[in-house]
């Protein structure tokens, strides 16, 4: 078991999304393309079938629930339904591939550290941020497109248990 949650967009914020075709309390529109890149849709946390699956873009705040500034961006999920990521099941493997960037936050919105993972290295560099008591989550970006992937967040009692989520609907 992983001393870490990975934190996928909830399936609520999916759901509206899929069905409102906007973007949650912006209320841009989403827009819906096959793939051109790998991703990863933010629920399932897979990478795309490029050429071959919908993909759909909309804005997120990923922050919602968590920080009181919002600090939304563009972010794509399946068109059609899929699975959300467990809580408990690790670095996504569809990921470990991809250069990333794991942002360390304290509360309020704090940076504290910014670690660059080329290919591999993914969970070290985890287990090593959250190894400072100053980091209260982690935040994965792609290193390439700059865009928000999931979060991490030390799991309760040292089990990655799938417990209430923390991000609210937007």
């Amino acid at each position: 078991m992983n001393a870490f949650r990975v934190i996928a967009i909830p399936s609520e914020v999916v759901a509206e999304v899929r069905t409102s075709n906007t973007s949650p309390r912006y209320g841009h529109p989403a827009s819906k393309k096959i793939a051109s890149g790998y991703g990863p849709c933010r629920h399932c946390l897979r990478t795309f079938n490029v050429g071959k699956e919908s993909r759909t873009l909309f804005t997120y705040d990923p922050f919602t629930g968590i920080e009181e500034v919002p600090l939304p961006g563009p972010i794509f999920i399946h068109t059609e339904s899929c699975e959300r990521y467990p809580e408990n099941a690790g670095y996504p493997s569809d990921l470990l591939s991809h250069a990333a960037v794991l942002s360390g936050y304290a509360k309020g919105q704090r940076l504290v550290t910014k670690v660059h993972v080329d290919k591999g290295g993914h969970e070290a560099a985890v287990d090593q941020l959250l190894e400072s008591s100053d980091i209260d989550y982690i935040e994965v970006r792609d290193k390439i497109a700059g865009c928000y992937d999931f979060r991490i967040e030390r799991a309760t009692n040292g089990t990655a248990a799938s417990g209430p989520e923390k991000e609210l609907k937007c």
